[in-house]
């Protein structure tokens, strides 16, 4: 049990992969929530659809109404910011709604928290983030000794929103800290991610899987394990203005993902990547990319 039992907590982003997740471990910790849901006319609040908990509260809204997001902070001792637009092939067609919903719904939640006197603020911050000088597995960062450059809108977005955060202990003294989760995957993941892509062609019999480079390295973290870190970050004494690097340390190439699923799975299946047909990613071929 932790030191947030019995505390009411806020989390915005509820219905979202990792934001339920969340909810979910909060109430099983004992914790009130307020699952703060963008607001749609059939009632359906993603994996949290459904969900009945005697300790749970939906409070549909939109991150962008500043009256909205003050309203639902009322009375909380502590919020959890995860709401954000992460699409990032829309990032490309539709900025203007990435910074609203990023770095205006960000302030939103600053500045509502500093108005009800909020114990502390934890976000998310951005998983596409060009950070130099950035140790691969690193747990913990100083914000202020990193360089940070925007590789689209959407992370361009998210560093605007991790410096807003930022600032608001230096300014306002606010208690805010900042996770970055680096890959994460688990239970409820849109099958846009990389894992439950690879999972579900590989469940429907398909022959050829369609992916993009198999060379990129992902450090893959499970959904508990995220939910883990943001508690552990709460529950944490002189972290303000920091942002947490939670990763497991591991690095591995999509191709090696794409092979140990197969394995599982006991399937085999060629790879359609933007270079054009590759053959089976099997050990051999792991084994020649690492040299």
């Amino acid at each position: 049990m932790t030191d947030l039992q019995g505390r009411k907590v806020l989390v915005t982003g509820a219905g979202g992969f990792i934001g339920s997740h969340l909810v979910e471990g909060l109430l099983a910790d004992g914790a009130p929530v307020r699952a703060f849901v963008h607001y749609n006319g059939r009632s359906v609040w993603g994996r949290l659809d459904g969900l009945a908990h005697p300790a749970l509260e939906f409070f549909p809204g939109d991150i962008v109404d500043p009256m909205a997001v003050a309203r639902a902070v009322t009375g909380c001792d502590m919020v959890f910011h995860l709401a954000a637009l992460i699409a990032i092939p829309y990032a490309y067609v539709a900025p203007y709604s990435h910074v609203q919903a990023n770095v205006v719904g960000t302030l939103n939640v600053l500045e509502a928290a500093r108005g009800a006197g909020v114990r502390r603020e934890c976000a998310a911050g951005g998983a596409q983030l060009d950070v130099r000088n950035l140790r691969h597995g690193e747990l913990c960062a100083h914000r202020r000794g990193e360089s940070l450059q925007g590789q689209s809108p959407y992370s361009a977005s998210k560093i605007g929103a991790d410096k807003l955060a930022e600032s608001y202990p230096l300014s306002f003294g606010l208690q805010v800290a900042t996770l970055r989760p680096f890959n994460t995957y688990g239970q409820g993941q849109s099958a846009r991610a990389v894992i439950p892509t690879v999972i579900c062609q590989l469940l429907a019999g398909l022959q050829i899987l369609r992916l993009g480079a198999l060379t990129p390295v992902r450090d893959f973290n499970f959904v508990d394990d995220t939910v883990v870190g943001f508690v552990a970050l709460a529950c944490t004494d002189g972290v303000e203005g920091e942002v947490v690097n939670i990763g497991s340390g591991l690095g591995v190439m999509i191709g090696e993902t794409v092979a140990i699923i197969q394995q599982l799975l006991g399937a085999s299946a060629h790879v359609v990547t933007d270079s054009g047909l590759t053959a089976p990613y099997g050990p051999a071929r792991r084994a020649a990319a690492h040299h």
